[in-house]
């Protein structure tokens, strides 16, 4: 299959559909980092910190 095939075959979102999409994905990323960064569980907590880490994204 051609790439120009599949360039036709793919159907672009209107606006309508996409912001509900994006909006709802914000969401929920923030509410993963948000339960991540102020778990009580110290599994949860110490695995995202320790992830923060090993990227080298300032954490503190």
């Amino acid at each position: 299959m051609s790439s120009s095939t599949l360039l036709q075959s793919t159907a672009a979102l209107p606006l309508s559909q996409r912001l509900p999409l994006a909006i709802g994905s914000c969401l929920l990323g923030a509410l993963l980092i948000y339960f991540a960064g102020f778990s009580h569980i110290d599994a949860v907590h110490n695995a995202a910190h320790d992830t923060r880490h090993s990227t080298a994204f300032p954490c503190h």
